[in-house]
């Protein structure tokens, strides 16, 4: 396999305590903390098919992985740079045999990948759709912030990579929780909604939500992760755990 990028331009990060080991670009966008919380998330029983939207250098599917050891998986990525990453994070981390990269475009829709639904789909999607709502981002990261076809394409591929009664998981701006909704409303419901709180006395700037493809039940919002306090601690105990691999966001 072609090296995915020249040594230069590559760190390599160690996640969930060690237990994955994650090759990615030195400049633009990197895995943190959304990724780490988008992998929690979800809880793919042994046979279960998992697929992602925009899977970057995979550090969402390595650790997924690396969590559920029976789970098979497939990521969705048009960046050519990071379509080799992840090739190179799966085999690297000796998840090569359940794990497929895909090299496409999320406006492609799901139908252009001729593959059978999924039991679960996820995505971080890119934050913004509108180039005048901020400062353009650095070249390397415009791709992981910018939608260009908007969030109802993620959305709209999400849908259809699942089954019916499969599960979508989502991580994004909490100010687009109503967008959210709406969009996967259209054929998916029993939402569950965790926001997620920089501080326990300050507004979560991010959402956790659940949709199960025609559902049914009542909307659930559940407690708020809380990720920093005022200890001094980098993170809470509850977001160092879930951090280190040791615990994960129930539904």
């Amino acid at each position: 396999m072609d090296t995915a990028a020249d040594a230069s331009e590559v760190v390599e990060n160690a996640l969930l305590g060690g237990r994955v080991r994650l090759r990615q670009p030195a400049r633009g966008y990197r895995a943190g903390m959304d990724a780490a919380l988008l992998a929690a998330a979800v809880a793919p029983k042994p046979g279960e098919r998992l697929f992602e939207a925009g899977c970057g250098a995979g550090g969402v599917l390595m650790q997924i992985a690396a969590r559920h050891e029976a789970a098979s998986l497939t990521g969705l990525e048009r960046d050519s740079t990071a379509v080799g990453l992840a090739r190179e994070n799966a085999g690297l981390n000796g998840f090569g045999d359940r794990t497929t990269i895909i090299d496409g475009d999320v406006a492609a829709g799901f139908r252009a990948l001729d593959l059978a639904p999924f039991n679960w789909a996820v995505s971080n999607p890119p934050f913004f759709d509108d180039p005048g709502a901020l400062r353009a981002p650095a070249p390397g990261k415009q791709g992981a912030w910018m939608a260009d076809d908007g969030l109802a394409a993620w959305t709209g591929l999400l849908l259809k990579s699942v089954r019916e009664g499969g599960r979508i998981v989502i991580i994004h701006r909490a100010d687009r929780l109503a967008d959210l909704l709406a969009l996967l409303g259209e054929k998916a419901g029993s939402f569950a909604i965790r926001p997620v709180q920089p501080f326990a006395d300050e507004p979560a700037k991010r959402v956790l939500v659940q949709a199960i493809k025609t559902g049914k039940a009542p909307l659930r919002l559940l407690p708020p992760l809380v990720l920093h306090d005022r200890s001094g601690a980098k993170h809470t105990p509850q977001a160092e755990a879930i951090l280190r691999g040791d615990a994960a966001l129930e539904w």
